[in-house]
């Protein structure tokens, strides 16, 4: 086993946790703390920039068992998470397909963690409290002040820095176009709308792309609190007043409800794993979904021509949106999956087929 030297998880309200750290780890690092009851997918979440400036407490016992396999099936080009508190790490992995040691990958991109914790204390403790500022504290400094995510512009950490044209399968001259305003997009949407015959122009999330031609956007995941996102909601409300297609995903969902005047707020603790149930309004069918966010439309504030399409069975908030007459619709969970199961695969063939485009 590597190394390891004691620590402890600080929260900002005054309660500490002990546990115990790789000797690369050292410092003190600040994060939102927020938990995931995910079973398995722990590089896929860690990889994706929605937990940009989050300590993320893993609630299932065992992480790196399976080692960390190529990156040509992550959700970015590296983690996200400023920290992870794991129950027990593993030093070693039992998969083929694995091509390092978790331990090894998380001390490449310096990410801190924290094994041997108490993670369904910490858990128990979100849960009462609600997510907490934190600090994972290797050695004997004492974090002097906390921060506040949400007051911060994370987006901007983790959105492309300039536009990229990408097309999709079987793609010819005249085809749609569809801008992807990237909020700090997983790499699995992307793969799900190359499969379509469509250019994708992929643009930061303060890019005025007003002036160019395309037939839809679409409006990614991403971090912190969608209110910060002014330039991007202006963007969103323009394209919508000129009724083109528009589609968003979990941020992009909440855009599109500020954008059209609806109003947000945060979750006490969020809602992050791969098993969230989610009724599909006006049936009784009932979908797994994979989450990952901490804020939601407040429903109450949605015009009257906007209606909700999905909601969550575990505490009846928004998951989905769309306007009663106009191709405008979003969805607070991942239809892309990676990590978590596959049921709304086919939201992307439904959203494609409206704006006239088949796989």
């Amino acid at each position: 086993m590597i190394p390891m030297i004691s620590s402890r998880l600080v929260f900002e309200t005054g309660e500490v946790f002990h546990g115990f750290s790789p000797t690369w780890c050292q410092g003190v690092y600040f994060g939102e703390v927020v938990f995931n009851t995910g079973m398995v997918g722990y590089v896929e979440t860690m990889t994706d920039p929605s937990y940009t400036g989050q300590i993320l407490n893993f609630t299932y016992p065992l992480i790196g068992n399976y080692g960390v396999h190529e990156s040509s099936t992550w959700e970015s080009p590296k983690p996200h998470v400023h920290g992870v508190l794991i129950s027990e790490v593993q030093d070693f992995h039992a998969r083929s397909l694995g091509t390092q040691k978790f331990l090894d990958w998380c001390e490449f991109f310096k990410i801190p963690l924290v094994t041997g914790i108490d993670t369904r204390q910490v858990t128990k403790a979100l849960r009462a409290k609600g997510v907490v500022s934190g600090a994972i504290v290797v050695g004997e400094e004492d974090p002097k002040a906390f921060f506040d995510i949400n007051e911060m512009d994370l987006v901007g950490k983790v959105s492309i820095q300039t536009p990229q044209d990408i097309y999709g399968e079987n793609y010819q001259p005249g085809c749609k176009t569809l801008v992807l305003i990237d909020c700090g997009m997983k790499e699995n949407i992307l793969r799900c709308l190359k499969k379509f015959p469509i250019k994708i122009r992929r643009v930061p999330y303060q890019y005025d792309f007003l002036e160019e031609n395309f037939d839809a956007i679409f409006i990614s995941n991403g971090p912190g609190d969608p209110a910060v996102c002014h330039r991007t909601i202006s963007l969103v409300r323009e394209v919508m007043q000129r009724n083109i297609p528009t589609f968003g995903i979990c941020l992009g969902s909440q855009i599109m409800g500020l954008a059209v005047g609806a109003s947000t707020y945060k979750l006490r603790f969020g809602h992050r794993s791969q098993n969230q149930p989610c009724l599909k309004i006006g049936t009784d069918r009932c979908f797994l979904t994979s989450q990952n966010h901490g804020y939601a439309i407040a429903e109450e504030s949605l015009p009257e021509d906007w209606q909700v399409t999905y909601r969550n069975l575990n505490d009846a908030t928004v998951q989905g949106i769309a306007h009663k007459n106009k191709p405008f619709a979003s969805v607070q969970f991942h239809p892309e999956s990676c990590p978590g199961p596959i049921d709304t695969y086919f939201l992307f063939d439904e959203w494609m087929e409206k704006i006239g485009v088949k796989s």
